[in-house]
């Protein structure tokens, strides 16, 4: 991580070191064969739903029925990604993707396929390929030193849009040569390799003092975190818009193929490669991006850049002009993407990243989703050409959001802080028992009140991320000085958890409100249980402060 002045950057002799660390290296490559299968798939996928309708919205529902699964899913996958082994459900993840698949190939083998058929299996594919993403990712840290994961974040973009460069045009060729039915069984059979890869992963599992949270509560946590962190929220917020607006590319490449191009499969698979070229191009370049721009400034230029691609692919009939343009859109997609990424991951405690992970995926998908089915329906009133047009119109807006919602500078906030050590405790407590009150008192001058006041503010975020509620502040009428900051947690083993949530920025933002107390004693909590007469009977007992005052820690 680096200070807010110096945006991160790494050299391309950098990327590479994630491969140095076999379990990275084997499982990079493993999921570099799923991506080509995923887009030979794909492919395949939206070919047979053009070849059973000539419905342009049930062919851009092709890729609303993958992106809406990650949607859905993505947040309780991330939730399960942060409770449980990561290996574990990424196996799980991969099994259910694959089976999927197989009943797909089988259908199509048969005959038997329909347009709802193909949308739902799409679908199941889709919750697999889901719930695995949360765990694959945050898994990173597991896997390679903390220095080397800016690197194992681009060879991961990386690995998807080499696929990406490949897929399209070998499953183009496949579907020309052989059908729909051996694009989806050459998928099957490339799911193998990284669950091959994930099996022989001996995980070394860092065992922890306090049981996992429920899944409904810990997807309540992650959204709390989400909805009190403003940098996550811009992010997100800028995600979808973008994905919204320049999905359609994504969405109605088929259409480009054959409307525009008068092209079959192996045009279209072309096309597709030609941008996932220029993805992969987008992805080595980042480092050089973040070095000489903003975050701000190089998301503004490739949305900017992304609009002129994609008017001269409608206006295009020609694929040699077709294709460069497509590259350029291809590039400047995945830079954005990588800003915007990097700006969730590196933003998000341990504690919470598979959720946080999720949260932008789910902007992400969700996007483009909801983006294709529109696109699709304007598509079947006004056509391919312009329905492009619209789009490119709208990029050409999207830097506008920056002046409202500009993109944070990757900070320290979502470093890890030192575990807090257990205090004492003299009463009795179980994990259950609860609510349990929080009492801060602090001795601030007069002159200091306003800009006390305003650092209690950012307090006030952290507290809640973290899992605090019912948080306020107040200032004594007889004795000015005297300022009292209350919150509550639902149960004991809840206060646990959300006080050793605390990052480094969440601790230095503690000092500077310490900082501001002027004595004449240490600053004063106070912990109370609003039920102290509970039954502990049968319950783990887990440590506590006690509820007298206490100097503050």
């Amino acid at each position: 991580m680096t200070d807010q002045s110096k945006p991160q950057t790494f050299s391309v002799e950098g990327i590479t070191a994630p491969l140095r660390y076999t379990t990275f290296r084997r499982v990079w490559l493993a999921s570099l064969l799923s991506n080509l299968g995923i887009l030979i798939q794909g492919v395949g996928a939206a070919w047979a739903m053009m070849e059973m309708t000539s419905s342009a919205d049930k062919v851009a529902l092709v890729q609303t029925a993958s992106s809406l699964s990650l949607a859905l899913i993505s947040m309780p996958a991330g939730a399960i990604a942060d409770m449980y082994d990561r290996r574990i459900v990424a196996l799980v993840a991969l099994s259910i993707a694959l089976f999927g698949t197989a009943l797909l190939t089988a259908l199509a083998w048969s005959g038997l396929t329909t347009p709802n058929l193909l949308l739902m299996l799409c679908f199941l594919v889709g919750c697999g390929m889901a719930l695995m993403g949360p765990a694959w990712q945050s898994s990173f840290s597991e896997q390679v030193p903390a220095e080397t994961l800016p690197a194992a974040f681009a060879l991961d973009a990386i690995s998807y849009n080499i696929a990406r460069s490949f897929g399209p045009a070998i499953g183009g060729i496949v579907v020309a040569t052989a059908g729909v039915s051996a694009a989806f069984a050459l998928n099957a059979f490339l799911y193998l390799p990284p669950i091959v890869a994930l099996i022989l992963w001996k995980r070394v599992a860092e065992p922890s003092r306090l049981p996992p949270e429920q899944l409904s509560r810990a997807i309540i946590s992650g959204v709390r975190y989400i909805t009190n962190s403003p940098s996550v929220k811009i992010v997100l917020t800028r995600t979808m818009a973008t994905a919204l607006v320049g999905g359609a590319i994504i969405a109605l490449m088929p259409l480009v193929a054959r409307d525009l191009l008068h092209g079959g499969p192996q045009t279209y698979g072309i096309m597709l490669s030609a941008f996932g070229l220029g993805a992969v191009i987008g992805a080595l370049s980042i480092t050089e991006v973040r070095k000489r721009m903003t975050d701000e400034a190089a998301v503004r230029a490739c949305t900017l850049s992304m609009s002129g691609a994609i008017a001269a692919i409608a206006l295009s009939h020609e694929p040699v002009l077709t294709t460069p343009a497509l590259v350029l859109a291809g590039a400047m997609w995945t830079i954005t993407w990588m800003l915007f990424n990097i700006g969730v991951q590196f933003s998000a405690p341990r504690w919470v990243t598979g959720r946080s992970l999720a949260s932008w995926q789910i902007a992400f998908s969700g996007g483009i989703a909801i983006g294709s089915w529109g696109w699709g329906r304007l598509t079947d009133a006004a056509g391919t050409q312009v329905t492009l047009l619209v789009s490119a119109a709208l990029m050409l807006l999207l830097p506008l959001l920056g002046l409202r919602l500009r993109m944070p500078r990757i900070s320290q906030r979502g470093k890890d802080a030192e575990v807090l050590a257990d205090p004492e405790v003299r009463l009795p407590l179980s994990a259950r028992s609860g609510p349990l009150v929080v009492e801060i008192e602090y001795r601030v001058a007069p002159e200091n009140a306003r800009a006390f006041h305003k650092v209690m503010q950012d307090i006030k975020l952290h507290r809640q991320r973290n899992g605090a509620y019912g948080w306020s502040i107040a200032r004594d009428i007889a004795d000015p000085e005297r300022w009292s900051e209350r919150y509550h947690c639902p149960t004991w083993l809840d206060y646990l958890r959300q006080r050793n949530r605390t990052t480094q920025s969440d601790r230095a933002l503690d000092s500077q409100a310490v900082a501001f107390h002027i004595g004449p004693g240490p600053v004063r909590v106070r912990r109370m249980l609003e039920r102290p007469f509970g039954s502990t009977a049968g319950r783990k007992m887990y440590p506590t402060t006690r509820t007298e005052v206490l100097p503050y820690d």
